[in-house]
């Protein structure tokens, strides 16, 4: 019976407990004068979204048709520290490499010694199938190379 009367109580009190938390009156919202809120009052979605990185002192440009066009600008930072006379393009010497480029570098070492496939060893049965495929790490590397002097080069 106690437990009917309280909770009687309790759903009794619940509208005045919802009355008596009444929100502040906020104004309406300002009118947006963005180049989206022009299109969200329109009710209709772009025709073109541009995405801009800017760089330095670069400013975002304006649409050239506010009703079809949202421009997004993003800033980047500084592409390059180092300015690119003290950069060093070299490779780096062995005994400065990671243990993980030493462990390649022996791995690789031991699959030509046993002349298992791509590996272009002349022993082994699969030995032959990677000498393309040497060749044209070579010719990428002489490639790299060949640029890197270039580009030191005033």
């Amino acid at each position: 019976m106690l437990r009917t009367v309280t909770v009687a109580l309790l759903f009794a009190a619940l509208p005045g407990v919802g009355m008596a938390q009444t929100a502040p009156e906020t104004p309406p919202p300002a009118p947006v004068t963005t180049n989206a809120g022009i299109q969200a009052e329109l009710g209709k979605p772009p025709q073109r979204i541009r995405s801009i990185l800017l760089t330095g002192a670069e400013k975002c440009p304006a649409p050239t048709k506010p009703d079809e066009e949202i421009v997004v600008c993003a800033r980047t930072g500084e592409p390059y520290r180092i300015p690119k006379e003290l950069r060093n393009d070299k490779p780096i010497a062995a005994q400065n490499q990671s243990w993980v480029n030493r462990a390649a570098l022996a791995d690789e070492v031991g699959r030509r010694a046993a002349g298992l496939p791509d590996t272009c060893s002349p022993t082994g049965s699969g030995g032959q199938t990677g000498c393309a495929k040497l060749r044209a790490e070579q010719w990428a590397a002489d490639r790299t190379e060949k640029r890197r002097v270039e580009s030191s080069i005033p």
